[in-house]
């Protein structure tokens, strides 16, 4: 899972040309792992891996199905902001090539996407907040 998560992170943070892609320029670059440090500035992302992990074999290969979640979180009134967030989110991931140490990408597919309005309690109280959690499945081979 490791050259994984390294794979995502190096996906997101990748300026060619010295331009970063428009999902890390939305977020400001606030992208974690698991959960973001406190006090953490609105909008940011975090991505769980693994949701799941199942191994899958045929008669000559060995796969490994990956689900893994992005979860983005707005403090703006209204959706729009987080909706934005997602459509960077999927113009970045959605059937990417990520180049993965060990393994090779077979796919990368989105599957499900839920917008939800949540409330996150902070070291200051409580704050209403956007959140859109979305799932891929990843299938990669060893190499």
């Amino acid at each position: 899972m490791k050259n994984l998560a390294t794979a995502i992170t190096t996906k997101f943070t990748a300026a060619p040309g010295g331009v970063h892609n428009s999902f890390y320029t939305d977020i400001g670059g606030r992208f974690y792992r698991g959960r973001a440090p406190a006090r953490t500035q609105y909008p940011y992302a975090v991505y769980l891996l693994p949701i799941s992990d199942v191994p899958e074999k045929t008669f000559t290969e060995d796969y490994e199905n990956v689900l893994i979640q992005f979860s983005l979180f707005s403090d703006s009134s209204s959706s729009s902001e987080v909706e934005d967030m997602f459509t960077y989110l999927k113009s970045l991931y959605d059937e990417c090539s990520l180049t993965i140490t060990g393994s090779t990408l077979i796919w990368m597919k989105r599957g499900n996407a839920t917008l939800a309005d949540e409330e996150h309690t902070t070291p200051s109280g409580t704050t209403k907040v956007w959140a859109y959690h979305i799932e891929y499945e990843i299938l990669t081979s060893a190499d």
